[in-house]
């Protein structure tokens, strides 16, 4: 296996020799423009309804619909899995978690690998991102990206007798110049100081975390305005424990309807973080030569996803499909919307390209620029997107399961009876009516793919101990 240092050496070596290569009507005397800011906002269960400008009118997101009208909103935007630590293994490679074979959260399930009284045991699962994985951070870098982890990074899980300490695995060691608040736990012990985070000095008692971490993200942006920036803020909201501030969480007992005022409360918390960050991008004049992305790392658990099926830990939409938001002034056209479907995947080619760096040597990526689309230049062509889910999530509903995505149906393989199903998301958004019998060439069309797929991915696949016998 080469070193992560060889290969760096060599995508360096890459880009050098492009640097050679004459660019017609580019003059040498010609002070090269500053590569664009780049800040990749990631919410923590997130659901796709949870944002009013995504048609939830129960809930005030004033920052982020103004986000999504100062940019392009994709109405089928997915996490590459339903859990936490998958998605952003592959948001900082490129990867699926099929390939990385990082399937499940950190550090899953303690009581073992199957179900009481059943016989599928979960897949192999690696619970940390490996060293000599090559980040978009250590990419960016590369291209003189000034760069920060700030929040939640859950990649950086250790048991006994696995070698590595997980200080050694936290973002620091991942590429990042500056980490704050990132280490191992999927959630923070509480949202108000003390925090007792390792990565993350403690504030004065009662200091709100969404607030601090929002002191930290711009308090970065104004110390590296001067030189092109990679700001990777990725809250701890709005994950348990359920905490917000007491005023807003009394405005939602007051409004009512809500499943859970908590809830609505810290969404609308979070949103007010970002809306003061962006503000400072405003007032530190860096709007116009940033891109900002807003995602969710996978479905809702806490909020009401209707009319998707499912939840947070589930192959259905639910589970899966979160807000992404997209704004890069004088890029994107303003007030768009756009229904292609994207993938986690798709952030790390899109930031190769955007800052100018070619591909990773020896590293297939699993996603696709989404330059053409965010541009509206067209070319941007996708077979289908694929989802790898062989685990137990920590609630243990789920069906260890994969599924496919091509055009608008979407196949889902459950492995404990090797069921399918088969959902027409156009008209039935909801999964609620399995066309497996009536539309049989097209089903095994799906199911061939999904089977090619996981096969080319290498995949880990749940085991029948019955079958091993």
């Amino acid at each position: 296996m080469k070193t992560r240092e060889h290969i760096i050496h060599l995508t360096t070596l890459f880009a050098g020799a492009q640097m050679l290569v004459p660019l017609s009507g580019f003059s040498v005397t010609e002070a090269p423009a500053k590569k664009p800011n780049i800040v990749i906002i990631m919410i923590d269960d997130l659901g796709w309804k949870d944002l009013h400008c995504y048609g939830n009118p129960k809930l005030d997101t004033p920052a982020l619909d103004q986000l999504a009208a100062e940019g392009m909103l994709f109405t089928n935007g997915y996490s590459a899995a339903p859990v936490s630590t998958p998605t952003r293994a592959a948001m900082m490679t490129g990867q699926s978690p099929a390939r990385l074979h990082i399937t499940n959260h950190a550090p899953g399930n303690p009581d073992g690998f199957a179900l009481k009284g059943s016989s599928l045991q979960e897949a192999e699962n690696i619970r940390h991102l490996p060293l000599d994985a090559i980040t978009i951070a250590e990419r960016l870098s590369e291209a003189g990206y000034a760069t920060a982890h700030i929040g939640k990074w859950h990649l950086s899980y250790t048991a006994r007798g696995e070698g590595i300490k997980e200080e050694d695995l936290r973002p620091e060691k991942q590429g990042f110049d500056i980490n704050i608040g990132g280490y191992s736990a999927g959630g923070p012990r509480s949202y108000f100081s003390p925090y007792n985070n390792p990565a993350l000095p403690d504030g004065k008692d009662g200091e709100y975390l969404p607030e601090r971490l929002a002191d930290e993200a711009i308090a970065f942006i104004r110390n590296h305005r001067d030189v092109p920036f990679f700001l990777n803020w990725w809250p701890f909201s709005v994950h348990f424990p359920l905490q917000a501030r007491e005023e807003t969480i009394k405005k939602y007992r007051e409004r009512g309807g809500l499943k859970d005022p908590v809830y609505a409360a810290m969404i609308e918390d979070m949103d007010a973080s970002i809306g003061r960050f962006l503000k400072a991008l405003d007032e530190a004049g860096l709007r116009d030569n940033t891109l900002v992305i807003f995602t969710s790392d996978n479905g809702g658990y806490n909020g009401d996803n209707l009319p998707l099926r499912g939840m947070k830990g589930m192959l259905y939409e639910g589970g899966i499909r979160v807000p992404w938001i997209v704004r890069w002034p004088g890029k994107v056209k303003p007030g768009t919307t756009n229904s292609t479907p994207i993938i986690s995947m798709d952030c790390y080619p899109t930031l190769l390209e955007i800052a100018g760096l070619p591909p990773t040597p020896n590293h297939p990526l699993d996603g696709k620029s989404l330059l053409p689309l965010l541009t509206q230049s067209g070319g941007f062509k996708r077979d289908a997107i694929y989802f790898h889910y062989p685990n137990y999530a920590f609630h243990k509903m789920n069906r260890l399961a994969s599924a496919i995505r091509e055009g608008d149906y979407k196949l889902i393989k459950n492995y404990d009876d090797g069921s399918l199903e088969l959902y027409d998301l156009k008209s039935d958004i909801g999964e609620e009516n399995n066309l497996v019998t009536k539309l049989p060439e097209l089903t095994k069309h799906l199911e061939e793919k999904l089977n090619r797929w996981l096969t080319e991915s290498n995949a880990k696949l749940p085991v029948n101990s019955k079958e091993k016998q």
